[in-house]
């Protein structure tokens, strides 16, 4: 589903700034049929479509990860119950709720990491789920700015602009979906070692 993601926000990506050079380009002759506007016509409709199905991948995204993130909830209660402070339904919360969802997350994941350690280096917190995280929030916090410029932009210098910024978040989504991947690998692998370390004692 990460792969998906990340082919689907570079595809995005390719859409935005194929729109952004048409913009630069300079205005072709006009035609007694209109079809000087057919390229940026074409381009904005590629732009939507694909912006439209990222939404939705975006979404679909976040509801995978949820679910994974569930399922490692369950070796690290058999693993070590007592170091899991966050109930799970902050796996729903933590994503919406204000100033919550800067930390709640990153929390949860923290615990899910230090059941999957020994019990005598049990520790919260990796560079590898910092970094992971604060690709998540800035890819988050730049793509609804982004997205919001475009939205409020009005003329082809402002578009072009704005086009500049979500072409940046697709960058950052693209590395934060890459990061999500190095922590769903080395997460997943640990915790079902100790998890088997555990029964087996």
């Amino acid at each position: 589903m990460l792969a998906a993601y990340a082919m689907l926000t570079a595809a995005a990506g390719v859409a935005a700034w194929h729109r952004y050079q048409v913009l630069q380009a300079p205005p072709l002759p006009a035609q007694p049929d209109g079809s000087e506007a057919l390229p940026l016509l074409n381009a904005d409709m590629w732009f939507g479509n694909l912006r439209g199905w990222w939404s939705g991948a975006t979404l679909l995204t976040v509801l995978v990860f949820s679910v994974w993130m569930s399922r490692m909830r369950n070796l690290a209660e058999l693993v070590w119950p007592e170091g899991q402070r966050r109930n799970r339904a902050w796996l729903f919360f933590g994503w919406v709720v204000p100033i919550a969802d800067l930390f709640v997350l990153k929390m949860f994941v923290n615990d899910l990491w230090a059941a999957a350690r020994p019990a005598a280096q049990r520790k919260r917190g990796h560079p590898l789920l910092t970094s992971w995280w604060l690709s998540v929030l800035a890819a988050g916090a730049t793509g609804a700015d982004a997205l919001s410029a475009l939205k409020h932009a009005h003329t082809p210098g402002q578009t072009s602009q704005a086009l500049e910024r979500v072409m940046e978040s697709d960058l950052l989504y693209v590395c934060a979906t890459a990061l999500s991947a190095a922590v769903v690998w080395r997460l997943s692998g640990r915790l079902k070692q100790a998890m088997q370390v555990t029964l087996a004692s």
